[in-house]
């Protein structure tokens, strides 16, 4: 994995006239165990098919219903198509990185997997909409796993 890893950055470094980089800000709902809003940011770059996200999320505790709080820090790698067709890129993803769920005095953290996947709309110039669904695995000792987010951002392609 850390061989493939390596290979995908020195081909993103390697060709940087093809490259090309968006960052979404997106609200949304994580609808695990109940729904509660959920708020965040990405930042991409990558060549055509291939490309590279990291992605941080929060959603608020719901003490009355029992669902935790839930942030993430996710790494991950992106498959698109390598244009917009009729003005949508669909795309999927997976990857990993942090969380930290809290519910009263209760935390847990770890490592998570992430994957999902939705499409970029085309609205004017390098303005899209952004719709995604996650499913996240958190660890072991996490109350809810796993958990399912879905989301709706503004993406701006630079």
């Amino acid at each position: 994995m850390r061989k493939i890893l390596a290979l995908a950055v020195f081909v993103t470094l390697a060709a940087p006239r093809h490259a090309f980089a968006d960052i979404t800000g997106f609200f949304g709902v994580n609808t695990s165990p109940t729904s509660r809003g959920t708020k965040g940011f990405a930042i991409g770059a990558g060549l055509l098919i291939v490309g590279f996200e990291f992605e941080y999320a929060n959603t608020n505790e719901d003490l009355s219903s029992g669902a935790p709080a839930l942030t993430t820090g996710l790494g991950s790698i992106l498959l698109q198509t390598p244009v917009a067709l009729g003005g949508f890129q669909p795309y999927f993803e997976t990857g990993g990185g942090y969380y930290r769920e809290e519910l009263g005095a209760r935390t847990d953290q770890g490592f998570a997997v992430g994957t999902g996947g939705g499409v970029k709309i085309s609205l004017a110039g390098p303005l899209r909409l952004r719709v995604d669904y996650r499913v996240l695995n958190l660890g072991s000792s996490a109350l809810t796993s796993p958990a399912h987010r879905l989301y709706a951002g503004i993406n701006l392609k630079f």
